[in-house]
């Protein structure tokens, strides 16, 4: 399988908080530094750095986002989106004026502002932190229908624009063709992203539903032209299979199943539980190496508060037991860890689970890591360790305590550890030849063995 081209990009799994858990469509510049302060103080010594604001920061009323017809926008004179003033102080021209668009009236309300995440974005980066935005694939509607240049080209936005093809559940962009104008929008684009300190890109509707191979292309490209190292991850999932290969060669982490939110097992594609990716995570393990990581999606703990983007406002579903399975299992599988609650709101029972420096080092430096039993309700997985040291994880998937008493040679074969850290306990066991524990419904026992 080819690498991404640039394996130093995300040479371990990212770590860093992402708005969409807690704020849905409705960040504002003070929510986010808030949290980013929350993330510098706490969470930054352990190794979470990416400071990510989700989908819709160029929307002046991201309330009405079921009624595209009322939604205003934010573009620049060239038909990219900008953050809306109004919602980021920051991003605000120096003038402070919008351009008065003289074309044909338009049927989608939007403004022609000189605005930026420069500013934020270099904000973000003196906290010792790293910068990422959401967008969704394509080019803005809005900036179609009013025939803007494609900056750094000779094109218009109308000569990219794909308009038969469409995202099914976005209302904002046209798809974008595979052609010289094509790739002119993406590149300016990522020139873009580039000037305002941008170190991570999520792009939507690409990876699945539909699966875009060609636009990725395109993206890749423009990054690699814009000059500035960006992780590019790639959503919604479940990416299928069979595209392992192609996104391994172009993208650095990519979502394997739907949108993930605090349930055990939803029985419906959306949402996505945590029993449903014990099976996601194993058939994708093989595919986790440096500059490549399957994204199990991002971690809905704490407070999901105060506009999450799926459901009312809540403290998380999930038991401890669950919260601790789900930690295992993503840190065990490579999978990126993306903090998805309100940070600002971090209780202490969460901030120590996310600061477990065994568990982080599980996740941040494991060679390799794969599914080693599943028997009924007992599911195990080892990952080899630096320095000759193994994790081993064992996990209950069913509704009635588990008992476990099984030698050490069927858990993990080839292993006579001399020590046996409880990762959970934060301490050292003696070691045996038998691993007999009991496990509560949904819950996990994690160990370092060495």
């Amino acid at each position: 399988m080819a690498a991404a081209q640039n394996t130093s990009v995300a040479a371990t799994p990212p770590m860093g908080w992402n708005s969409w858990d807690a704020y849905g469509l409705t960040i504002t510049e003070p929510q986010f530094r808030d949290n980013v302060r929350v993330l510098k103080t706490k969470l930054l010594p352990f190794g979470w750095n990416y400071a990510v604001i989700d989908e819709g920061w160029f929307f002046e009323n991201p309330q009405d986002r079921d009624a595209p017809d009322k939604l205003r926008y934010a573009l620049d004179p060239h038909g990219r989106y900008v953050p809306v003033p109004a919602r980021f102080p920051s991003a605000a021209s120096k003038s402070g004026l919008a351009t008065a668009y003289t074309g044909p009236t338009p049927k989608l309300a939007a403004t022609i502002e000189e605005t930026s995440f420069a500013t934020l974005g270099a904000w973000v980066h003196s906290q010792g932190l790293k910068f990422g935005i959401h967008i969704v694939r394509g080019i803005p509607r809005a900036s179609v229908e009013r025939g803007l240049p494609i900056e750094g080209s000779s094109f218009h936005t109308q000569d990219a624009a794909d308009q038969t093809d469409t995202c099914p559940w976005d209302p904002t962009n046209w798809g974008v063709k595979d052609t010289p104008a094509g790739q002119a929008w993406y590149d300016s684009l990522l020139r873009q992203y580039a000037s305002w300190g941008v170190d991570l890109i999520k792009v939507d509707c690409i990876a699945d539903r539909p699966y875009k191979a060609t636009e990725i292309r395109m993206i890749r490209r423009a990054i690699d032209k814009a000059g500035r190292p960006m992780v590019l991850s790639l959503s919604p999932g479940p990416t299928a299979l069979g595209h392992a290969a192609e996104v391994g060669s172009l993208a650095n982490m990519w979502r394997i199943s739907d949108d993930f939110w605090d349930v055990w097992n939803s029985g419906k594609n959306f949402p996505q539980g945590i029993k449903d990716h014990f099976a996601l995570t194993a058939s994708w393990a093989k595919y986790a190496h440096p500059g490549n990581w399957p994204d199990a999606d991002m971690l809905p703990l704490g407070e999901l508060r105060p506009s999450p983007g799926w459901g009312d406002p809540r403290s998380t579903h999930l038991t401890p037991e669950e919260q601790r399975t789900m930690l295992a299992l993503w840190s065990i599988a490579r999978s990126p860890l993306i903090f998805g609650g309100n940070l600002t709101l971090l209780d202490d029972a969460t901030l120590k689970l996310l600061t477990n420096r065994d568990l982080i080092a599980v996740d941040q430096t494991a060679i390799e890591s794969s599914e080693s039993l599943h028997d009924g309700n007992l599911i195990a997985w080892r990952a080899k360790l630096p320095n000759g040291q193994q994790a081993l994880a064992l996990f209950n998937t069913g509704e009635s305590p588990l008992k476990i008493d099984r030698p050490l040679k069927d858990l993990a074969p080839n292993t006579k550890p001399q020590h046996i850290r409880d990762v959970w306990q934060q301490k050292d066991l003696t070691p045996k030849t038998t691993i007999s524990l009991q496990l509560a419904p949904h819950d996990c026992a994690l160990l370092i063995l060495h």
